[in-house]
């Protein structure tokens, strides 16, 4: 009889396809997916440890399993069993703690896998999948852990990436997320040593995908400023069907001082100007964005600076991020901390601009051509489904006969208070 299995992911799009990745594997040997109301004979925990409060929910996630299946072994990988495995360990029903994702293949081995995967061929119950291309960052931004817990730079081989995304094509999958932990450095370690007979850069790469055949679309996931070349943009430009014109770029804080303290790569005018040559290039885009607010020692001219930028990239979205010091850094080391209620109100002064901003590019788009992935029924009408379009916008789709999963052009009309655009007219894709 096949042992029960459940999978738990905290963090990040990666995390999410590791651990899909783990899953399959084990769906391969002698285990099946666990019922909601069925106790598990095996549980897989992936961790993140972004910020303290990562750490808790990992624990928590950890203990809450333990409970609800009491006779489980619980298997723990993620950032969090990389930086602190030790601790990890302590915790109820743990019988492994996985501190290297390279030791994925060995772990699988252990619970009787022959056949480890190099891919995955499904993304559980969503509509998107994400596909993993590269692991490891270099960069030692000063607030940021994930250096130190994924230090090891690797790129994903061409034909592995390949064959891939031909599986979830085939499977019914129409939007491909493309992530890593530094997207953007997609195969700059081998391109160092001149191995170019199946290693590309980012550019490279997303054209060999968009050429292949299929009904889908690619995305991208986020990237550093540095990164978005004008050969990259050249390609989304030359698929504009098949490449989503967003780009999630990170841009944290929009203080030239605040910037050099963070440790990032560039100054908020050449953040700017990216953005504008991402204007230049590509029909009415996406720019969406992190920021952190309260990093030590921002001052009010400082936050200010940040809102003057972020109006003038003219984001779409913006995920706002309090500052949160994370022990091991260089920046939780720093002595001007900004006190909690000052960060609070930034953020919500941030959250009003976001809204302005958001409000503004939405309006934008009524009355354009938009393609829609529709991800379930909506909840003004049943006879309405809801969508992300290809500019990261929410649509809501007069259309019965519409499926989740189905890749629908719409053209809005008007949009709702609550930041929805509402199309009546489409057709398929």
């Amino acid at each position: 009889m096949p042992a029960t299995l459940k999978t738990l992911t905290l963090g990040c799009k990666v995390n999410q396809y590791e651990t899909e990745l783990v899953r399959e594997g084990f769906l391969r040997a002698n285990f099946r997916d666990a019922t909601d109301d069925e106790s598990a004979d095996l549980c897989v925990v992936n961790t993140c440890t972004v910020t303290a409060e990562g750490d808790s929910k990992s624990r928590h996630a950890i203990r809450r399993l333990a409970r609800e299946n009491p006779d489980a072994r619980i298997v723990v990988m993620g950032c969090y069993a990389t930086r602190a495995p030790e601790e990890l360990a302590k915790l109820p029903n743990v019988a492994e703690v996985v501190t290297d994702k390279r030791e994925i293949p060995d772990l699988l081995g252990r619970f009787g896998v022959i056949d480890i995967p190099t891919g995955i061929s499904r993304f559980g119950n969503r509509h998107r999948a994400y596909v993993k291309v590269q692991d490891g960052c270099l960069l030692r931004c000063s607030y940021c852990i994930i250096p130190y817990v994924r230090p090891n730079f690797a790129s994903r081989p061409l034909p592995h990436v390949l064959d891939e995304v031909r599986r979830l094509i085939d499977n019914g999958y129409r939007e491909i997320v493309l992530t890593g932990i530094h997207l953007g450095h997609y195969g700059v370690e081998h391109n160092l040593h001149k191995a170019k007979d199946q290693w590309l850069r980012l550019s490279q790469l997303i054209r060999t995908i968009a050429e292949l055949p299929g009904d889908f679309r690619i995305r991208l996931s986020s990237i550093e400023a540095t990164e978005v070349t004008r050969e990259l943009l050249d390609v989304m430009a030359e698929h504009p069907r098949r490449i989503a014109p967003h780009l999630h770029i990170c841009l944290q804080s929009g203080s030239d001082s605040v910037l050099r303290r963070m440790r990032r790569r560039w100054s908020s005018r050449m953040f700017v100007g990216r953005c504008d040559l991402v204007r230049k290039t590509l029909d009415n885009p996406a720019i969406t964005t992190d920021i952190i607010v309260g990093f030590p020692g921002e001052t009010e001219t400082d936050f200010e600076a940040t809102g003057r930028v972020s109006r003038d990239c003219g984001f779409s979205k913006i995920h706002i991020f309090p500052f949160s010091a994370r022990k091991g850094t260089p920046a939780a080391e720093m002595t001007d901390m900004v006190g909690p209620q000052v960060i609070a109100d930034r953020c919500n002064r941030l959250a009003e601009v976001e809204s302005d901003l958001r409000r503004d590019y939405f309006r934008s788009l009524i009355g354009r051509r938009l393609t829609v992935l529709v991800e379930g029924r909506s909840e003004i009408s049943h006879s309405h489904v809801v969508g992300t379009s290809c500019r990261y916008a929410p649509v809501d789709v007069n259309d019965n006969a519409a499926m989740p999963g189905e890749l629908l052009d719409v053209q809005p009309v008007t949009l709702r208070d609550d930041l929805v655009l509402n199309s009546a007219t489409c057709h398929r894709a």
